[in-house]
């Protein structure tokens, strides 16, 4: 049985969903679903990439994701695709989504998929198709026309110096724990095991990399590298980002000692 997971920013509260699934196993009924989010802050394409590319790979090969984050709906300078990437299938608007997803430019199998906006929501026949297309074992390459690249969008970098790291917050989560753009492998590259003070805003500064939220007591701040090997601010049983007063694109800080 194909495997197929969604991804959207149309919330759970509406029926687009809904419409997009029942087209689906209307030509596709052996299929399985797994919804990753339909929560999606609303045509935030990091928010969404930044979900995907910490789930898709825990998915078997040949599973197929659908996206749906900011999605067109009438402009004629705008495209739908398929792509190849990983051994796995996506299917996408070509917003830059895909492109902060993958880390590689190329090499990959992309298709522009035929896209006729002759309703203010063809996502339903776009995806629809396409899936049935990618199940019912028709080569990959008629999908489309080849297309020789996508549409590239980067995320916001650090900023590094000899002894000090300039990250910014990229995601917060259910549980408004703060995810910075700062990885274990560039702390460990610049930090050389220094001691080290995490500052942001105008709170203390944190001076130790945890292990586990319960490592410090109930209402404190901690700072720790999280499952996907980014650094992330939390508050144990608390709203971190609320508390603290952070938001997307804060900067955070690191400071090592001078040796």
């Amino acid at each position: 049985m194909a495997i197929l997971t969604f991804i959207s920013d149309f919330g759970n509260q509406d029926y687009y969903t809904g419409v997009i699934k029942g087209a689906i196993i209307k030509q596709s009924p052996n299929i399985n679903i797994v919804d990753i989010s339909h929560e999606i802050e609303p045509f935030n394409i990091v928010n969404g990439a930044f979900v995907l590319k910490n789930v898709y790979k825990e998915f078997p090969e040949n599973t197929i994701h659908l996206v749906a984050v900011n999605n067109f709906y009438s402009s004629e300078d705008n495209r739908f695709i398929a792509v190849f990437y990983d051994n796995h299938y996506f299917i996408a608007p070509d917003n830059g989504i895909l492109s902060l997803v993958f880390e590689e430019e190329m090499p990959y199998e992309c298709f522009e998929l035929e896209y006729i906006a002759y309703t203010n929501f063809p996502l339903k026949e776009v995806y629809s198709r396409t899936v049935w297309h990618l199940t019912s074992g028709r080569p990959f390459h008629e999908i489309g026309d080849a297309l020789d690249s996508i549409n590239q969008k980067i995320y916001l970098q650090p900023v590094i110096s000899p002894n000090q790291i300039k990250g910014s917050v990229i995601y917060i989560d259910h549980f408004e724990n703060v995810v910075i753009n700062i990885s274990k492998a560039l702390f460990d590259k610049v930090g050389h095991g220094r001691k080290f003070h995490i500052y942001f805003k105008r709170n203390d500064a944190i001076t130790k990399i945890s292990h586990h939220y319960y490592d410090v007591e109930v209402g404190e701040t901690i700072c720790l590298f999280n499952s996907s090997g980014f650094l992330e601010l939390a508050i144990n049983m608390g709203k971190a980002a609320s508390m603290l007063g952070l938001k997307i694109e804060d900067i955070v800080q690191i400071d090592f000692t001078v040796v």
